[in-house]
């Protein structure tokens, strides 16, 4: 794998994985690489895509296991999610 690629899978796990330490250091390599914004922004948005796929197949199959189908989940409103508890 080149490294401008390794670059962009670095960056997309780590928005991925919510890990914001993570991803200032990565970004900081894309930029030196000479990634474009654009670039950068395209591997987090599929990241992005794959981590929501996950979460909701995740919560469908939480719902069904706790017989909670139709169930609207709330969602979080923030970094401090206070609104989910």
């Amino acid at each position: 794998m080149d490294e401008k690629t390794e670059i962009l899978v670095s960056l997309g796990a780590s928005a991925a994985a919510n890990c914001i330490p993570c991803f200032e250091h990565h970004l900081g390599k894309a930029l030196k690489t000479g990634l474009t914004h654009g670039e950068i922004e395209e591997a987090v948005e599929v990241a992005m895509q794959v981590k929501n796929g996950a979460h909701l197949t995740t919560r469908k199959f939480i719902d069904q296991t706790l017989e909670r189908e139709g169930e609207t989940p709330r969602p979080c409103c923030g970094p401090s999610a206070s609104c989910c508890q």
